[in-house]
Parts: structure tokens; C-alpha cells; sequence
């Protein structure tokens, strides 16, 4: 498999989440220079945007099974509470 193609497949949600609370460890280190922690803070922040679309789908994609009269089961769309 090319690099170019390896790429353009996005990473799990885990390894993703893994790599933001890396970032967040990072950035709690004193000893980082101004530029370094810049540079982990904007990777955190396209992480967390990324990680928050994913959450997103699957919620779009999680239904609830509900038994309809008659006994037969039926899918409907998950609606979250608003917070």
C-alpha cells in the first residue's frame, strides 16, 4: 500500500483520543517552549474537532430497538437529549 493511500484513511476514534490526552499530558509540562506548545495546541484542536464529528456519526448511526404492537421489533433513530 502507497504512503498517499494510507493516508487519506482516517485513524479510529481511539487511536485518536489516545493522541489528545497524549497532547493534553504534553501541554501540562512546564517545560515546553512557547512554540511547542502552540504547535501540540492546534493539533489538539483539529483532534478534538475531528474526535467530537466522529461522536457525531455514531450517534446519527445508533437506533433503538422498540417493540411495535403485534411483538415485531423495529429500528428508530436515536434522538440524544439536548444538554
Amino acid at each position: 500500500m502507497s504512503q498517499s493511500a494510507k493516508s487519506d484513511k482516517p485513524e479510529p476514534f481511539e487511536k485518536n483520543l489516545a493522541r489528545l490526552d497524549a497532547i493534553v499530558h504534553e501541554l501540562e509540562d512546564t517545560d515546553l517552549s512557547l512554540d511547542k506548545a502552540l504547535v501540540l495546541y492546534e493539533e489538539g484542536m483539529k483532534l478534538s474537532d475531528f474526535c467530537h464529528k466522529q461522536l457525531e456519526e455514531a450517534e446519527g448511526r445508533v437506533e433503538i430497538l422498540t417493540k411495535k404492537a403485534g411483538g415485531k421489533m423495529a429500528a428508530e433513530p436515536f434522538e440524544a437529549e439536548e444538554s
